[in-house]
C-alpha cells in the first residue's frame, strides 16, 4: 500500500492535529487520527472526481491528488460518487451504481491509504455505504428529508452536509440539529453556493461566517466546484464557469475555512459529469500550492474582535 498524505509529514508549527488551546471552543470533528477538521486548523483537501466514470479514471485521479496533496502538507480525503441521482437529464450518465462504485472507492482507499467521501441518496444506502466510506454526504437538494438524515446520523460516520442552494445560511442550523436529536455529531457544513434569480448561483462569502455562527462554530469548508455551475435555458446538463475557479477559491480560502471541496478531471470536455466546472487535474499542483499559501497566511494572523 502506498503512503497517502493522511501519513505525510507536516510542516512544524503546521500540525492538522489538536494542537490548539485546551480551552478552545473551537469544534473538531475527526475523520483520521491525523485528519482533524476545524475552521482555525490547516484546511484538509477534499477531492477526487464528480462520479465514478471508470476505475481507472478514478486511480489516476486519485494518485494525482495524492501525490499533490502529499508533496505540500495538505490533509487529503478522496471524493467520488457512485450515483449522481439528481442529473437534469434522463438520459445523462448517473455512475456505476452502488456495488460497482463501493468496490471502486475501497480499491482506492487499499491503494493509497486515504479516508473516502461519497454522498448518499436513499436511507436503504446509508449501512452499505458506511461500511466502506468514511464521510457521508447529504446531497444539497436532499438536505431537509428527515428520513435519510435520520439514516445517515444512525451509520456514526462524520457527516458531510450541503447547504442547499435554496436555504440561507443561517436554517443550516435545523438540518445540525436533526443530525444531533438522530445521535450523530459528526458535522462538517459545505457551501456550493446560493440561487440568484434563475439559472445562476452566487457564493455569499458572508454566509460561511453566518453557519459558523449559528452552529457554535462547526467546520465549514467551501464546495468551488459546483459553485460554478451555471444552468443554460433549454439545456439537457449544466454549464460552467471554470475560468472563474481560481478567483473564487482564492477568495474562499480569504475567509479562513476548515477545507476546499474540489472536482477534477485528466480531460474536462470528456467528462460524464460537470465538465464545464471541473479543473483540469494538470493545473491541480499549482492550484493548491497557491491556496495552501494563502490558508497559511490567513491562519497566522491574530483574530480581530471588531
Amino acid at each position: 500500500m502506498r503512503t497517502g498524505p493522511a501519513g505525510s509529514p507536516v510542516p512544524a508549527g503546521r500540525e492538522n492535529a489538536a494542537t490548539y488551546p485546551e480551552n478552545s471552543l473551537m469544534s473538531t470533528v475527526t475523520i483520521h487520527p491525523q485528519i482533524n477538521v476545524r475552521n482555525d486548523g490547516a484546511f484538509v483537501l477534499f477531492g477526487g472526481v464528480n462520479v465514478l466514470e471508470s476505475r481507472d479514471l478514478a486511480l489516476r485521479t486519485a494518485a494525482e491528488f495524492v501525490r499533490v496533496a502529499g508533496k505540500l502538507g495538505i490533509p487529503y480525503v478522496f471524493k467520488g460518487s457512485f450515483d449522481k441521482a439528481n442529473r437534469s437529464s434522463i438520459h445523462s450518465y448517473r455512475g456505476p451504481g452502488l456495488d460497482e462504485g463501493l468496490k471502486i472507492l475501497q480499491e482506492v482507499k487499499t491503494e493509497f491509504g486515504v479516508p473516502l467521501l461519497t454522498d448518499v441518496h436513499e436511507p436503504w444506502q446509508a449501512a452499505p455505504v458506511a461500511e466502506v466510506v468514511d464521510v457521508l454526504q447529504l446531497p444539497a437538494f436532499l438536505a431537509r428529508q428527515t428520513d435519510l438524515v435520520v439514516a445517515l446520523a444512525k451509520t456514526g460516520r462524520v457527516i458531510n452536509i450541503k447547504k442547499p442552494q435554496f436555504l440561507s445560511p443561517s436554517q443550516v442550523l435545523n438540518i445540525v440539529e436533526k443530525f444531533k436529536e438522530a445521535g450523530n455529531e459528526q458535522i462538517i457544513l459545505c457551501d456550493r453556493g446560493t440561487c440568484f434569480g434563475y439559472d445562476n448561483l452566487v457564493v455569499d462569502m458572508l454566509g460561511f461566517g453566518v453557519m459558523k455562527k449559528v452552529t457554535q462554530d462547526l467546520p465549514v469548508i467551501f464546495d468551488v466546484t459546483h459553485a460554478l455551475q451555471q444552468r443554460e435555458a433549454g439545456a439537457a446538463a449544466s454549464g460552467g464557469r471554470r475560468e472563474q475557479l481560481v478567483d473564487l477559491a482564492r477568495a474562499g480560502m480569504a475567509v479562513g475555512l476548515a477545507g476546499l471541496f474540489l472536482e477534477a478531471h485528466p480531460d474536462p470536455a470528456e467528462a460524464k459529469c460537470d465538465g464545464p466546472s471541473a479543473l483540469p487535474l494538470a493545473q491541480l499542483e499549482p492550484l493548491l500550492t497557491q491556496l495552501k499559501a494563502l490558508d497559511d497566511l490567513v491562519k497566522s494572523f491574530p483574530a480581530l474582535n471588531i
